[in-house]
């Protein structure tokens, strides 16, 4: 009992110290707020408020019904020009899809003729433009399917092929980010905070002070992780409750309180690599490059970037020793399904099993850098 108040009261004293860190403070303050805001709505998967016209030459019931079939939020309302005025009103940034419909397109279509429409874009907006005009293109050939129906032109397909999208009915990109990029924060700040801590009693000599008390290095280490871990596991629970649900407006499917555990079990093993790191770093630019060589790649191998799926088979076997990779998957699974524990529990235990073996690897690697020292 004497030992677990020993670390309690250490671990106090360790956010004390990181509450006078006014560059810690700050990185923490930017990582949970603006920081996943600006990494779920900077980067446009999707088309959003585009501006787009119309240059009917036809202006018959068909292209009227063409340009109706674009409307918000992926579209702005569209607005109709003098035909031959595209490029130029492209030039001038008023648009940045222009749909040019031929005269006579109508009665082209009902010959069976196969007109052509034309589609200037913009691509100086990239994103936009690319993915514009796949938006384009299928509504078109949407429309134009609807109205060969209707004109029982062509025959319908025997077999109807009906899309549901599950768990983001309306392909949100920003409530997937958002969470994503939750997640990402949580494994840099844990491990760099709980790093970076031992590296700062290293060298402003104070370890020598901690170790004069009757403390053992398995002390002080234990009260570095949990004062580090509850630091970061209070700014995820407002991040979530206050950055997601309030700024974005990401809500989580399934249990909050099961996405907190998860995330704290995962802090346990985060905190454990942060102490491993600190262990192998003789200072703090060799700890941020060990950081970058080992957060990076598993931040892009959990899944999150990209789905474990798509890689190859022998690195998928190779992620299962990350506990990132199981706390991505348990993650998306509470926030985006809303599972419950009888579907994480396997990540879980992965989690609880690699930061009990990080964990004590890295306390062995404490006592012996600490013995040296001394």
């Amino acid at each position: 009992m004497r030992r677990v108040r020993c670390i309690f009261w250490l671990g106090l004293k360790e956010m004390m110290s990181l509450r006078r860190d006014r560059v810690m403070m700050a990185l923490l303050l930017w990582s949970f707020t603006l920081s996943p805001v600006m990494e779920a709505t900077g980067v446009a998967t999707s088309v959003n408020n585009a501006s787009i016209a119309f240059a009917d030459e036809d202006n018959s019931q068909l292209s009227r019904s063409l340009a109706a079939a674009f409307f918000p939020p992926e579209f702005q309302p569209v607005v109709p020009i003098l035909p031959g005025t595209g490029a130029t009103r492209m030039d001038a940034g008023d648009f940045l899809f222009v749909v040019a419909v031929p005269p006579g397109f109508e009665k082209d279509v009902r010959a069976g003729r196969a007109p052509g429409l034309q589609v200037l874009i913009d691509a100086t907006a990239m994103e936009q433009a690319g993915i514009g005009a796949t938006y384009i293109t299928s509504i078109l050939s949407a429309e134009l399917r609807r109205f060969s129906i209707g004109a029982d032109l062509v025959s319908p397909q025997p077999v109807d092929l009906i899309v549901h999208s599950a768990f983001n009915p309306n392909r949100d990109t920003v409530r997937f980010a958002g969470i994503v990029a939750l997640i990402g924060q949580i494994m840099w700040l844990t491990t760099i905070l709980t790093g970076a801590a031992m590296i700062r009693e290293r060298e402003h000599g104070t370890i020598g002070h901690l170790l004069a008390m009757p403390l053992a290095p398995f002390d002080i280490a234990m009260a570095k992780i949990w004062a580090n871990a509850a630091v970061v596991l209070v700014a995820t629970g407002l991040s979530l409750f206050f950055v997601m649900q309030g700024a974005l407006g990401v809500t989580i499917a399934g249990s909050k309180m099961l996405f907190l555990a998860g995330t704290a079990l995962f802090l346990f093993t985060a905190t454990a690599l942060g102490v491993f790191l600190a262990t192998l770093a003789r200072s703090m630019a060799q700890f941020a490059l060990l950081v970058m060589l080992t957060i990076l790649p598993m931040l892009m191998l959990s899944g999150g970037e990209t789905p474990v799926e798509s890689q190859p088979a022998w690195l998928q076997a190779g992620t299962l020793l990350l506990p990132s990779r199981h706390y991505m998957a348990a993650s998306q699974a509470i926030a985006f399904k809303g599972a419950g524990v009888e579907t994480v529990w396997p990540e879980f235990i992965w989690m609880a099993l690699l930061g009990a073996l990080l964990l004590v690897v890295s306390l062995l690697l404490f006592r012996r850098s600490v013995a040296q020292e001394g």
